[in-house]
């Protein structure tokens, strides 16, 4: 990984435990969960900033159209 790593517990389903198992190989998995883990969390990171900009442009809250372009592309830059 290359990354300070952490180790959590807790429980995913028996379905999903068996698919993790089957197509994934052992050694291969940390990562595989950490890249799923990731992509979620840049989704989730997402849609929070456009509700957010939602919510404040209907309070009256105005952002211009290079504002928005360059927070998205200081978004994707840090990635």
């Amino acid at each position: 990984m290359g990354r300070t790593a952490k180790k959590l517990n807790f429980l995913i389903e028996e379905s999903v435990c068996r698919d993790l198992e089957t197509m994934i190989p052992a050694g291969k998995r940390s990562r595989f969960v950490n890249e799923a883990l990731r992509r979620e969390l840049e989704t989730v990171r997402r849609k929070t900033a456009v509700e957010t900009i939602i919510s404040s442009t209907a309070k009256g809250k105005k952002f211009s159209s290079r504002y928005i372009i360059e927070g998205l592309a200081r978004d994707r830059r840090s990635h």
